[in-house]
């Protein structure tokens, strides 16, 4: 979900700039100029950290908080005499709606406004491409031969081999460096009229040692997350801060090629270009000597400051960037924690046949798995949608039921649960429940009851022993299987019902026997059919309908799951009617 995304890049974003600019203030006197630049070196890394899958550090199943316990509980329930199963009304729609704010509208408004953005500063980038393309085209070669032999000579300076294009610009006020693959240095127009060749001498070199340290592609990594992270003012101030940085280190790489005596010249060589031009602004193609009158003080107090790093001090920063960058890297299950949403079940796909079953469908987006026991082979229509996770709704009555009765909140031969007297919209509900009736007319207050009594830290053990979806409570003990928090797939639906039926879970035999005997529907021709429906109903609106169960034949056992979605008239019982239409058609049932 786009929003899940959005906090978890803002928190990682905003947390990491914290630290940095805590550790700049903090280790000030033991961090080095170079150092300091390159701390920020490992905020760009953090702020990759929100675009990586999560699979590739999934540290989601191993960082949790929750503590679940085994506890019974017993209910105070009415004795009964046998109940004969009424397979007449399973078809019928039992939902009640729920009020659930619309997350889709958020995340997708969201995603608008932060498109919109990226768009905007994707705008913005293009201009000052073009503004760039037009000073090239509008550069021309140096012709003082004196200025070509000093630039050639600053190269040498500094170990660079490479071809660089020098030259001049009518549209540009200070010097700039830019160019990924090929590199410009460009200086005002007749700059020779009023630069001394000491002045053009500092400005070689401090332009020279951004391509030296690369800072030219620095550039497009900062244009390129300052595009994805636009919405993060904290962004914007990190950038500020580290293109200072950076040209402090700039600074200091060129005050250790002067000479002492040379020092106070070139900082009056950056002062001279903030008292003649205002700062340009070419986005961050660029490298530029001038800069704003605050941060150019800034660089005016590090240069009159200067004294050479000595191995201590380098030594010292090594430290601390080790420290913050371990403490960096400790947000990674974080960041896993936050982003993880295990919305899809992870499925290999052995033995298992894609069908285009669509035409059933029609009007619905939704899935379709059945598994042959015999065969143990899958046929699955959908992949995508069958390892969605989704709301089970009522289907989760089966195991709201087999855990009450393990649990012995109820018995085979006592279930009964007496009505509290509230009015519900379904006369069926009006009146005390029993297991059978419960889970025929999909009775919530009779479930809800159920799980109170067994307690949200014993269910959520269960739940875990089965491995049912992602097996999350925290939507509340009435609410989380009702559209909220517990969501499970269809292929997990299916792996279920099988364990479940074969009773792989090693739960009491009697108690797996009385549920299969609740969700028992109809017999024909020799097979007999179980399941359970449900129906998902938010703010008045069904979303969702789900039919899972199995078919038992003479010779052989399949099971099923059908899942199908739309805006308002999605529901059990639709999806029980596609469900029999392919069971026919197959020849099962």
């Amino acid at each position: 979900m786009f929003v899940t995304h959005f906090v978890v890049s803002f928190t990682v974003s905003s947390f990491t700039v914290g630290m940095i600019m805590l550790f700049r203030k903090l280790f000030k006197k033991q961090l080095s100029a170079k150092w300091q630049y390159n701390l920020w070196f490992l905020w760009l890394m953090a702020l990759t950290l929100p675009l990586i899958p999560n699979h590739l550090f999934d540290f989601g199943h191993h960082f949790s908080w929750d503590r679940h316990q085994h506890n019974a509980s017993g209910h105070s329930i009415a004795p009964e005499g046998n109940q004969t199963l009424n397979d007449t009304n399973w078809m019928q729609d039992f939902a009640i709606s729920v009020n659930r704010f619309d997350m889709t509208f958020l995340n997708e408004m969201l995603a608008f406004i932060w498109i919109t953005g990226m768009f905007i500063m994707i705008g913005l980038t293009v201009r000052s491409w073009l503004n760039l393309k037009r000073i090239k085209s509008t550069t021309s070669s140096l012709k003082n031969k004196e200025v070509t032999a000093l630039f050639e000579q600053c190269k040498r300076d500094l170990n660079i081999s490479r071809h660089l294009i020098v030259g001049e610009s009518p549209l540009v006020k200070s010097p700039l460096t830019f160019g990924l693959f090929k590199t410009f240095v460009v200086l005002p127009n007749h700059f020779e009229k009023w630069l001394s060749m000491d002045d053009i001498k500092h400005i070689f070199l401090h332009e020279l040692n951004h391509y030296k340290y690369k800072d030219m592609a620095t550039n497009y990594m900062i244009i390129f997350f300052q595009i994805l992270y636009w919405f993060n003012p904290f962004v914007w101030i990190a950038f500020r801060e580290m293109r200072l940085d950076r040209e402090i280190a700039c600074d200091i790489g060129v005050l250790n090629t002067l000479d002492k005596q040379d020092h106070v010249k070139y900082g009056n060589t950056i002062i001279d270009f903030v008292d003649r031009f205002s700062r340009p602004r070419y986005f961050t193609f660029v490298n530029q000597l001038n800069g704003s009158k605050k941060q150019i003080k800034k660089r005016i107090e590090h240069i009159a400051s200067f004294t050479t790093e000595s191995k201590r001090l380098k030594l010292k920063s090594i430290i601390i960037f080790l420290i913050l960058a371990v403490l960096i890297a400790s947000q990674l299950p974080i960041v896993s924690v936050l982003a993880y949403e295990d919305n899809r079940h992870d499925f290999a796909g052995e033995q298992t046949v894609y069908e285009d079953l669509s035409t059933y469908f029609a009007g619905f987006e939704g899935s379709f798995v059945l598994y042959n026991l015999q065969a143990d082979q899958y046929h699955i229509y959908n992949e995508n949608k069958s390892t969605l996770r989704v709301s089970p709704n009522s289907t989760y009555k089966i195991y709201s039921a087999l855990f009450a009765l393990e649990s012995n909140v109820i018995t085979r031969e006592s279930s009964t649960i007496k009505w509290n007297g509230e009015q519900y919209p379904y006369d069926a509900w009006n009146r005390d429940q029993n297991l059978a009736s419960a889970m025929e007319n999909s009775v919530n207050w009779y479930f809800q009851e159920l799980d109170t009594s067994v307690h949200q830290d014993t269910i959520q053990s269960y739940l875990k022993q089965i491995g049912y979806g992602n097996y999350d409570l925290s939507g509340g003990i009435t609410q989380y299987w009702l559209e909220s928090s517990l969501k499970i797939s269809p292929i997990e639906q299916v792996q279920l019902l099988k364990a479940f039926y074969t009773n792989n879970f090693g739960f009491e035999n009697e108690n797996i026997q009385t549920v299969k005997e609740t969700i028992q529907l109809e017999e024909k021709d020799g097979a007999t059919l179980s399941g359970k429906t449900g129906t998902g109903n938010i703010n008045d609106k069904n979303i969702r309908g789900w039919f899972i169960g199995y078919v038992e034949t003479r010779k052989n056992t399949y099971f099923f799951a059908t899942n199908i979605q739309n805006r308002n008239n999605a529901t059990g019982s639709g999806a029980a009617e596609i469900t029999q239409s392919i069971l026919q058609d197959k020849g099962i049932y």
